[in-house]
């Protein structure tokens, strides 16, 4: 003890002595006293009495233990102090610990100070006597643990510490065990473990073991094994536990038996704990563990530790609830931030993370700990989308966001990225426009908390937490992932692919492929750990992927984008180091999204430069009201994003493979917005704008917005930078390997190749030729980089501007590589971009000049070996050849295809003059080359064929394209002039021809000789045509070589025989010139001359002509546009064609008879001059139709003139044109019928017949047959049946264009037909009905024609043209011409049997019948004349009818009953549609013109009256046909259209058709009188008519005349049952409706209709058993005579048999309506009528006619009739009649 601490000791206990000398005098008396005198005695004996544990040590601790028992505060803490003290100086005996330990225990119950000091004692005393074990530390640990307890919170807090302290003591003496453990001097004693078993253990081990079990067990509050306490706090236990493991891990790992309790008792706990809800402090302390046992112990308890990932996984992964306070239902917010702080630190140690895939992930089977914790970070991050808002400079700058809001919010969150996110879709609009504009979003500044909510542990509730904080961890832990892949695969690949030892002669790579992870050593342990890295990117990318995708395009502060940004390259550099090409390529085009937004791309399309200055207009800007006018572009960030993205793809040039594709279309883009678009008044594109954490509009105030400083790393970039960075990589294309560098080259192949498409036709691109092109073309629209092309046309590509910069610098590899590698792609594209007619001009031609470039340094970088050098020159000669020669003739000549022409010529010009003398080699795709840029020669005339026809002319194939210089005369001049420089180049080098190459030389030159419309060019080529004749003459004189020289003279002679001139002018004078010739000096030729003349000039100049017109068609739009088609070159070729045929016409009639029929080849002259002109009709265009049939005509008239000795040749003459017209006709026909059937027609648009070729064809037949007629008689029944189809096709052809209007005055065409029907003769047998059947059809076309048909437009031959765009015979004025004429055709040969045995009668009658049915149905034009076709038809029709009804009781039965019955069907007919014909229109007209009508329509019934009825009941007439005449009468007189006078549905149908033959003539229904109608009807028109009609039927039922008596009671007996019925329809429906009506009047109509029925009724008598026959079966058989009365009926029976019999039977037969109007109570209806006396009995019985219908009534008595009245006049002629009265 040192003398301080002695002073110390004494001066303590004598403020012990002096404290207790009142209240303890015991103390003081005693003790103190005696061991102050100790001391003061012998200090240092006194120390080792202490120390030694002798009889003085208890004198010197005596007062100190009495001090401690009494209740004195003060005294006890002096003692406590002394106590200390000496345990401190470990002046105390080991013996006096267990009563120290008992004392304090006994003192514990003091004051707070007491307290505390007897903490501080307990530490002193455990620290200083290490022997300190067993039960002995158990109570001293107890001690502690009880004034944890404690209600003073600083006596629980210092008692806590004290007890953290201890545990820590513990298991440090413990360590300190361990050390000296070697020493083999170690107590053991043996410890129970949990699973039954016991272990020994050195003392400080297992008081270790012990105090950590307890600690186990009290936080799982079972029974204590060491410590006598009861209950411990589970949060305290927690820490305690925390402390040991966090300092002493290593003992753990050391001593099994602890990791045994760590496993039975701690991990239960705390999976229990983690899986219940607990409180904050709880769950807080139970996570402190789980990361202490993650990180220190995943080794040695992997169960436990997959368990706690997995079950952390799901607290992160579940959804919560934050209107939920109580957290019902679902975990709080501070559990899921807790897991989330815990996966932070485990991302961020990499090995842990790969030791957790190589443990779980990977092994089979096995939890997915990694997949399932990196979807759960996706899932949190991308949760609540609307609170991290969205980054407004990710969109770019100068971006209108007005529209966000209207917009799904899929389009903004991920810029256009929310097909690979998917995490947005739900966010309403309104909450996106609002994090767009606020405030919000994620930083490290206001998202982070200052202490992270696991270290808060002093807490008793939960923190306020950051609602962002949460997605903050996310993204750390995203990042951490991601740089840690990075950070473990990268040196390692740079060490393996590019620090490798290399041998001598193998060069440097600077671009290197992927690691190939199966050629590295598979036990070693960095391969191995590699293979883990590459399963956990490829299982984990697709997450990692959206979750940047999505983290990146929030509103991130600057430090957050830089971390997210770089974790981004991390990732993409770690997926191309390990050959991940999948992940790989969607992380690029992802960040290709950001780099380059689509927005910025589509709004520069339309931006507009502001004007300047600014107008006043712009107050409000300067106002700060608006957004800024700034032009369309990318932010910092977005050339952030580019500059990664370029940096990563130098990194991995090499093993890029197909991903080139979309890093290639971003950098196209970046170079459109940086380069193309960049305002023009900045160079520098660094934004001026502060990054904000926003984004965009914040809501700080300016000064707060100013003091914001942008990321160092984002204020370093500028466009300029990152476009030397672009550069950078397209130099580096240096240094990759051949496939590498074939891959890059395919990639930016494939990008020009969809660019330049997006830009064409869709259709024409799919469709154009693609043999140039190796490259696959997407046929969909879809982009890699998501950004649709616009359609505005950009002057140039990006694909193909650095493909010639890439070719150029890589020219080494064009010449000295495989053809595959470089030259072929490159090549291949640029031509097939060239040959794409739908691509813009200007990329074609780019195409062109980065071509011609290529085309041009390769031959100039050559080197001097022989075969690679004529390979090469192959090569570059064949692109060329492609480039100047049309591939095809189907290619069309434009102003852009003759640019590339020009530029390649350029090229060859400039190539030959560098290097020609070196070809040996491909001098025929040179001159082919040259020769191709010629006008083609016309087809000489020795080409002509000598043949009957020239229909095999047709197929005959063009073997050049059309002419240049018939499109573009100055580009076809400038092509000549190109052409010809180097034609002259070779010409000047002439001697290095071979005799073949000359041959073409030759050839070549001949071309440019025939081009005369350059006549320097013609001058020139001529010259040097004679140059070359002179090198051939000189070298003839070699005698080897003559033959094969002089061959070429022939080649000469080929050339300069032109014949045929391409220009019209020329064409058309020398046409003129010949045939004047020929004209003036014929009659002087020879017969000899003649044929030559037909056959090598006629015939051949015809064939020449033919082929050039049959070449082409013309579009058919130019059919509807005359004045584009005389413009046209086929419209010239046509007009040549038409001037040979008039002139040969005028040549042959005029020496016909004189020269060409005495040839002796006449018959073969005259079949080929036929078959010129049929050709002409059938294959050229319809133009030179007439020219040619005109000329065909002249001929035939020259027949005529043929003296004796030439007739035998004219039969043969006219049969052969007979037969062409024939043949002609059936094309008439045919083309008429295709257009009446669409669905067949094949005829072209350009071969519709025009009217003026139809009437020079019918004048070609007429000539003819006069010819034929001069001869022989008329024609044979059957080739005049020919003539009239071909003469109908004629008339009724629909297809002309050029229609005459045919309303008053026949067209031409109907004038020429007519007259040559006229020059028929009728004769002969058959041929009246055969003219008689055609013009009935002739009759019928206003109503019936074709051209009534929709006309089909040439344009589309399925669509119908409009009738008003189209002209169209109406054929009125024909059918005006035809009716009468058919009526005076009948006349004239009325009494021939045939006409009405063979139908013809039938068939006129059928004409007929249209136009009367139609009657005003038909609107036609009203300039037809004074009469309507239906008046005009029905007074011919009624001409016809009244002669032809005698005509046929005439001939009796030589005319068959089925033409009998036929002719009376159509004659039933033609009155059926008079008289039911819809008059409706008729109520339009005048009282006047309505009467007229009226008056009209009675000559039908005055006929059927007098002509028809006394006819009808010929026993031939079938019963059904006089029934249906009945129908139609009954039907004819109904006055009303509605329901009121429909037959009830009991009664016989009268309205059904007229025409049905299934009438039942008795059969007769009651009619249900309750059935009743107020309806008033609608009136039909023309009542006067329909009461003739009425009257008509009463006369033909009753018994007028004696005149063909029977043919009148049969008619009368089949027609009684349909006027009956009328009868009683009309009674019975007044009677229902008087019934219902009452007092209200009945229209007019019904009561006069009532009135006249009673009144017909009253007045009819009918011929005697009319009524039994026409109720019995057979109405004709019974209507003369009926059997005798049968007696034997019974008396009702009997009296209606004689009833039926009587004249009145009728009365009968209508009784019961009779009666029911007799007994109407009310008023029936009445009327004045004019009554007539009845005619003498001698005119009823006379054969005199009866008065006519419609006759006026005179001469008669005036009286008021009324509806009862009647009836009852009839019922007492019923009671007379049957003797009743």
């Amino acid at each position: 003890m040192s003398s301080l601490a002695f002073l110390v000791t004494e001066l303590e206990l004598q403020s012990l002595a002096n404290e207790s000398r009142r209240k303890h005098p015991e103390i003081h008396a005693k003790a103190a006293e005696k061991s102050l005198a100790i001391l003061r005695s012998s200090p240092e004996q006194a120390t080792a009495s202490l120390a030694s544990d002798s009889v003085q040590s208890d004198d010197l601790l005596r007062p100190l233990f009495m001090g401690c028992a009494t209740k004195n505060t003060k005294v006890v803490a002096i003692s406590l102090g002394s106590l200390q003290r000496l345990i401190a100086l470990k002046a105390v005996p080991q013996s006096a610990v267990a009563i120290i330990v008992s004392t304090m225990n006994d003192a514990m119950s003091q004051g707070v100070d007491i307290q505390l000091r007897i903490l501080q004692t307990l530490v002193s005393l455990i620290t200083n006597f290490p022997s300190i074990h067993g039960e002995l530390l158990g109570e001293a640990l107890l001690l502690c643990f009880k004034l944890q307890d404690s209600r003073i919170s600083v006596v629980s807090s210092t008692a806590a510490a004290t007890l953290r302290q201890l545990v820590i003591i513990i298991f440090g003496k413990m360590f300190n065990e361990d050390h000296q453990e070697s020493n083999g001097t170690l107590e053991l004693s043996d410890a129970a473990l949990p699973n039954g078993s016991t272990k020994a253990l050195g003392l400080c081990a297992k008081d270790a073991f012990s105090v950590f079990e307890d600690l186990c067990l009290l936080a799982i509050s079972e029974k204590l094994n060491f410590l006598k306490l009861d209950y411990l706090h589970k949060t305290f236990a927690l820490e305690l536990i925390e402390g040991v493991l966090t300092n002493y891990n290593e003992l753990f790992r050391k001593h099994t038996e602890l990791l045994m309790l760590l496993q039975h008792y701690l991990c239960p706990l705390i999976l229990k704990s983690l899986s219940d809800r607990h409180a904050f402090p709880l769950t807080l302390r139970c996570t402190r563990v789980v990361f202490l046992i993650l990180t220190k112990f995943s080794f040695e308890l992997e169960a436990e530790v997959e368990a706690f990932l997995m079950i952390l996984i799901r607290m992160v992964s579940e959804d919560f609830d934050a209107s939920n306070p109580d957290h019902s239902g679902s975990r709080p917010i501070w559990t899921r931030v807790l897991a989330m702080e815990i996966m932070r630190g485990v991302c961020s140690d990499a090995e842990l993370v790969r030791n957790i895939w190589d443990r779980y992930d990977a092994q089979q089977p096995g939890s997915k700990v990694f997949s399932s914790l990196v979807v759960a970070l996706r899932r949190l991050i991308t949760e609540k989308p609307a609170l991290l808002g969205v980054s407004a400079q990710m969109m770019g700058v100068g971006i209108s966001h007005a529209g966000d809001s209207a917009t799904a919010s899929g389009s903004n969150y991920g810029l256009d990225v929310g097909g690979i996110t998917g995490m947005v879709a739900t966010t309403a609009s309104a909450t996106v426009s609002r994090a767009i504009e606020s405030g919000i979003g994620l930083s490290v500044q206001n998202s982070a908390m200052k202490l992270q909510c696991i270290d808060q542990l002093d807490k008793a509730d939960p923190p306020p937490i950051p609602e962002t904080y949460i997605y903050l961890l996310a993204v750390q832990c995203i990042v951490s992932l991601c740089e840690g892949f990075a950070s473990f695969a990268g040196p390692l690949y740079t060490s393996i692919m590019v620090q490798r030892p290399r041998a001598a002669d193998e060069p440097v790579i600077c671009a290197p492929a992927a690691l190939d992870l199966s050629t590295l050593a598979q036990d070693d342990p960095a391969t191995q750990h590699l293979i883990i890295v590459r399963s956990m990117v490829e299982n984990g990318w697709s997450a990692l992927l959206a979750a940047l995708s999505f983290i990146i395009s929030i509103n991130l502060s600057d430090e957050l984008f830089i971390d997210v940004l770089s974790s981004f390259q991390a990732l993409m550099n770690a997926t191309g180091m390990l050959a991940l090409s999948t992940p790989r390529d969607a992380l690029f085009n992802s960040l290709s999204k950001f780099a380059i937004p689509s927005r910025v791309v589509s709004n520069l399309e339309s931006y507009v430069e502001p004007p300047t200055p600014r107008t006043s207009t712009s107050f409000t800007d300067n106002l700060g009201l608006t957004a800024p006018i700034q032009a369309p572009g990318l932010s910092e960030r977005n050339l952030a994003c580019l500059q990664v993205l370029v940096s990563s793809a130098l990194f991995l040039a090499g093993s890029l493979g197909e991903g080139w594709y979309g890093i290639l279309e971003t950098l196209q883009n970046a170079d459109y917005v940086l380069n193309v678009k960049a305002p023009k008044t900045s160079t520098n594109r660094r934004m001026n704008t502060p990054m904000t954490i926003s984004g965009s509009v914040s809501a700080k105030s300016s000064a707060e917005r100013g003091k914001v400083t942008p990321h160092s790393l984002i204020m370093d970039i500028d466009s300029e930078s990152v476009l030397a960075a672009v550069q950078r990589l397209f130099d580096a294309s240096k240094n990759l390997e051949d496939s590498a560098f074939q891959d890059f080259v395919t990639a930016l192949c494939n990008l020009s190749s969809e660019m330049v498409g997006m830009q064409s036709d869709g259709n024409t691109l799919m469709g154009s030729d693609d043999s140039f092109s190796h490259v696959p073309i997407s046929p969909h629209g879809r982009r890699v980089s998501g950004i649709q092309a616009s359609r505005t046309l950009r002057q140039s590509d990006f694909g193909v501007e650095r493909l010639g910069s890439v070719a150029i610098l890589n020219f080494h590899r064009l010449i000295y590589c495989a053809p595959e590698v470089a030259w072929n792609p490159t090549t291949n594209h640029l031509l097939w971009i060239m040959g794409l007619s739908s691509a813009p001009q200007s990329i074609r031609v780019q195409a062109a000049r980065v071509l011609d470039e290529i085309l041009t340094v390769v031959p100039r970088n050559l080197a001097s070996n022989g075969d690679l050098q004529a390979q090469v020159k192959r090569r570059v000669l064949d692109i060329l050849f492609k480039q100047i020669v049309p591939a095809s003739a189907e290619v069309l000549v434009t102003s852009t295809n003759v640019e590339l022409r020009r530029m390649g010529l350029e090229t060859l010009y400039q190539i030959l003059q560098a290097s020609g003398h070196t070809f040996f080699v491909e001098w025929g795709s040179i001159f082919e080359m040259l020769g191709s840029i010629c006008k083609p020669a016309p087809l000489s005339r020795s080409q002509s064929v000598d043949s009957i026809s020239t229909l095999s002319l047709q197929e005959t194939p063009r073997q050049k394209p059309l002419p240049l210089g018939y499109v573009d005369d100055r580009g076809y001049t400038a092509l000549v002039k190109i052409a010809f420089q180097s034609l002259k180049l070779i010409c000047d080098s002439v001697s290095v021809l071979s005799p073949e190459d000359l041959g073409l030389c030759i050839k070549t030159l001949g071309q440019f000789g025939r081009q005369a419309d350059t006549t320097i060019a013609l001058a020139t080529a001529e010259s040097l045509l004679w140059s070359v004749l002179d090198s051939v003459q000189a070298k003839r004189k070699d005698a080897e070589m003559e033959p094969e020289y002089s061959a070429l003279w022939m080649c000469l002679l080929e050339v300069l025989g032109l014949c045929t001139d391409a220009r019209h002018e020329v064409r058309v004078g020398a046409i003129k010139t010949l045939f004047r010739a020929m004209q003036v000096y014929g009659a002087t030729f020879t017969l000899n001359t003649w044929n030559d003349c037909i056959w090598k000039i006629i015939f051949s100049l015809l064939d020449t002509i033919s082929i050039e017109t049959r070449r082409s068609t013309f579009e058919p739009k130019t059919l509807l546009n005359s004045s584009l088609a005389t413009q046209s070159p086929e419209h010239a070729w046509d007009e040549s064609k038409s001037l040979t045929l008039q002139s040969i016409g005028s040549i042959i009639s005029e020496f016909l008879v004189n020269k060409i029929m005495h040839l002796d080849s006449f018959s073969k002259v005259w079949s080929v001059l036929v078959a010129h002109i049929h050709d002409t009709v059938s294959l050229d265009r319809r133009n030179l139709s007439q020219p040619a049939l005109l000329c065909l005509g002249k001929v035939v008239k020259a027949l005529s003139g043929a003296d004796a000795s030439l007739q035998a040749r004219v039969p043969e003459a006219w049969e052969c044109v007979w037969k062409a017209c024939s043949d002609m006709g059936s094309m008439v026909l045919q083309d008429g019928r295709s257009q009446l059937s669409p669905s067949t027609n094949t005829t072209q648009p350009h071969h519709a017949f025009t009217q003026e070729s139809l009437v020079a064809l019918v004048d070609v037949i007429r000539s003819t047959r006069s010819i034929s007629l001069t001869q022989t008689k008329e024609w044979p029944l059957q080739r005049l049946n020919r003539l009239m189809e071909i003469l109908k096709g004629v008339l009724t052809y629909p297809n002309s264009t050029d229609y005459r209007p045919d309303v008053d005055d026949l067209s031409p065409v109907q004038v020429v037909v007519l007259d040559a029907i006229a020059d028929i003769s009728l004769t002969g047998p058959g041929v009246p009905s055969l003219i008689l059947r055609h013009l009935s059809e002739f009759s019928t076309l206003p109503f019936l024609a074709a051209s009534h048909v929709p006309i089909l437009s040439p344009a589309s031959p399925g669509s119908p043209i409009a009738a008003s765009s189209q002209k169209q015979n109406t054929y009125i004025a024909l059918s005006k011409k035809v009716i009468p004429l058919i009526a005076e055709f009948y006349m004239r040969f009325k009494d021939e049997l045939e006409i009405y045995e063979d139908g013809t009668l039938e068939a006129v009658f059928s004409a007929y019948s249209m136009p009367i049915k139609l009657k005003y149905e038909y609107s036609a034009p009203l300039k037809f004349g004074k009469d309507p076709l239906w008046k005009t038809a029905t007074t011919s029709f009624l001409c016809i009818v009244t002669d032809s009804v005698r005509r046929m009781a005439a001939f009796d039965d030589r005319i068959s009953d089925t033409r009998v019955e036929g002719i009376w069907r159509q004659i039933i007919g033609v009155f059926r549609g008079g008289i039911l014909a819809d008059c409706t229109a008729t109520e339009g007209f005048s009282l006047e013109d309505q009467e007229a009508e009226e008056s009209f329509d009675l000559s039908l019934i005055s006929s059927l009256e007098i002509d028809i009825v006394p006819h009808l009941g010929d026993t031939r007439v079938p019963d059904h046909l006089i029934v249906q005449l009945a129908k139609i009468l009954h039907k004819g007189s109904q006055l009303y259209k509605s329901s009121i006078d429909h037959p009830r549905p009991d009664s016989p149908s009268i309205d059904a058709d007229v025409s049905d033959d299934s009438w039942d003539s008795h059969d007769f229904e009651k009619v249900d009188l309750d059935i009743g109608s107020t309806t008033r009807g609608i009136l039909a028109p023309r009542e006067r008519f329909l009461f003739w009609c009425f009257d008509l039927l009463f006369l033909i039922c009753s018994k007028v005349t004696s005149d063909q008596e029977s043919s009148r009671k049969r008619v009368a007996a089949l027609c009684l049952p349909t006027l009956l019925d009328r009868c009683k329809s009309t009674m019975v429906n007044y009677v229902a409706d008087e019934a219902l009506r009452g007092n209200v009047p009945f229209p007019r109509a019904r009561e006069d209709e009532l009135l006249y029925v009673l009144r017909k009724v009253l007045d009819l008598r009918l011929s005697s058993g009319t009524l039994w026959a026409a109720l019995s079966e057979s109405p004709s058989k019974f209507s003369v005579s009926q059997p005798a009365i049968d007696v034997t009926l019974s008396p009702s029976a009997l009296i209606a048999d004689v009833a039926k019999r009587s004249p009145v039977a009728h009365l009968f037969y209508l009784y019961s309506e009779l009666c029911e109007i007799a007994s109407i109570p009310r008023k029936t209806p009445s009327a004045w009528v004019i009554t007539n006396s009845p005619p003498p009995e001698k005119e009823r019985g006379g054969k005199f006619l009866q008065p006519h219908i419609g006759a006026l009534e005179e001469d008669g008595d005036v009286m008021v009739v009324d509806a009862r009245t009647l009836a009852r006049k009839a019922l007492q002629v019923l009671g007379k009649g049957m003797g009743a009265i």
